[in-house]
């Protein structure tokens, strides 16, 4: 069974390839899209917890700053379709959009749907052909692609002809949405080099049982610095974080697992300011406080007024502090060393979490092999890639989101041409 030719398929319906596939028939190229599940934008669907953080208001030198891998090899894509560019883009198709703090986007509907529907109807109203069915191999002959073979719906072999093919298929995180990786299998199929794939953006795993013993209880406004063994500070911030049954999560731990991408090689451990508003002068002041207000009580049941009940245990027992102790007993040494805890309250990190539970895939196609002015293949004529199945990756924010938006962009605008 054969189809008509299509001057490009796309092959992955997510972000990069419907925004690719939108650009590339409003140029006049007829596109059919292949993807393997029931809808397409799945997972742009789910993002920024279903409010879609869909980029960053700032100037492209600061998205590739805040590219860590492989920013430089996006400069051009990302000068070319800025992020202004992509907010006046989704604008025009209707959906309001407002900043708010770190300069992250969003619509003014804080409804991820509204963004999955406004790039839906930008690929279907300019003529966009989507059709649910499974890339198997991308075909080609003498150096060139001539078309992709695919399994449809139904399980039955389909070739769909096309001198250029566009690999949007995502990385390996959230499989349940369809990123399970099928994209380094096809260009490595095609002679492509992959860099091993990692998680980024990741729940953090800690040694020992504090964490366990406090899964469930989250911390508000509370500062972080992360550490190497080495001494070396390699991030700071400020904001929520969770415990958990295996370590840490949260918005604060997913942005400071970005920076921790040598688990092989170094170690990390977090050190969380459970007091930021105080110097450790004021803290010790309002220690001193609290150790007269409870004087004649145990020093377990002394802290109610500056830590959660979940935390008070551990806290406790890393104070080195018998808990039955009076409070009117505690030393000055050992009021010190519970004031050190407030202010740097340390959680080993053992590891990332799975792949699979990652919001973005650090790795994928290896970069060299791709023009970055187009996309496209350096090994194979009228192959292209877009988004996370490349070796690129970038801090929360909604960079990784403009990733994908620039890089389609730079893909359709050669295959429309």
């Amino acid at each position: 069974m054969k189809n008509t030719s299509s001057d490009l398929v796309v092959i992955g319906g997510g972000a990069a390839g419907m925004m690719a596939a939108g650009f590339a028939a409003q140029a006049g190229a007829s596109v059919t899209v292949l993807e393997k599940t029931r809808y397409t934008c799945r997972k742009l669907g789910i993002t920024g917890k279903g409010r879609c953080n869909l980029t960053n208001n700032v100037t492209p030198r600061e998205v590739i700053a805040n590219i860590p891998r492989n920013g430089k090899f996006l400069y051009s894509a990302v000068t070319a379709f800025p992020p202004q560019k992509v907010m006046e883009l989704f604008e025009s198709l209707g959906v309001p959009l407002k900043t708010e703090r770190g300069n992250r986007v969003f619509p003014v509907s804080d409804r991820a749907g509204d963004i999955v529907e406004a790039l839906r109807a930008f690929a279907r109203e300019n003529g966009v052909h989507v059709i649910r069915a499974k890339a198997e191999h991308i075909l080609a002959e003498n150096g060139a692609v001539t078309g992709v073979l695919a399994l449809d719906g139904e399980g039955r072999e389909t070739v769909f002809p096309s001198s250029r093919v566009l690999i949007a298929t995502g990385g390996l995180s959230y499989p349940v949405t369809g990123s399970d990786g099928d994209g380094y299998r096809l260009a490595s199929e095609l002679g492509h080099a992959i860099v091993p794939p990692r998680p980024s953006l990741v729940p953090l795993e800690a040694e020992g049982d504090d964490c366990p013993r406090m899964q469930g209880f989250s911390l508000k406004n509370v500062g972080l610095k992360v550490m190497d063994q080495y001494g070396k500070k390699i991030y700071e911030d400020f904001g929520e974080m969770l415990f958990t049954h295996f370590g840490v999560s949260g918005p604060m731990i997913l942005s400071a697992s970005a920076h921790m991408r040598d688990f092989e090689h170094t170690g990390y451990t977090l050190y969380i300011d459970l007091k930021p508003a105080l110097d450790e002068e004021t803290l010790d002041r309002r220690l001193l406080r609290d150790f007269e207000k409870y004087k004649n009580r145990d020093f377990q049941n002394a802290l109610g007024d500056l830590a959660g009940r979940s935390m008070i245990p551990v806290l406790v027992e890393r104070s080195g502090i018998p808990p039955e102790t009076k409070v009117n007993a505690i030393t000055h040494l050992q009021r010190r060393k519970l004031l050190t805890l407030f202010k740097a309250f340390p959680v080993k990190i053992t590891g990332a979490r799975p792949v699979e539970e990652a919001i973005v895939t650090s790795g994928g196609v290896e970069t060299r092999e791709i023009d970055p002015r187009t996309m496209g293949s350096k090994l194979v004529n009228g192959l292209y890639f877009a988004g996370e199945v490349m070796d690129v990756d970038a801090y929360t924010g909604g960079f990784n989101l403009q990733i994908a938006w620039s890089t389609a962009f730079a893909a359709a605008k050669c295959v429309g041409a």
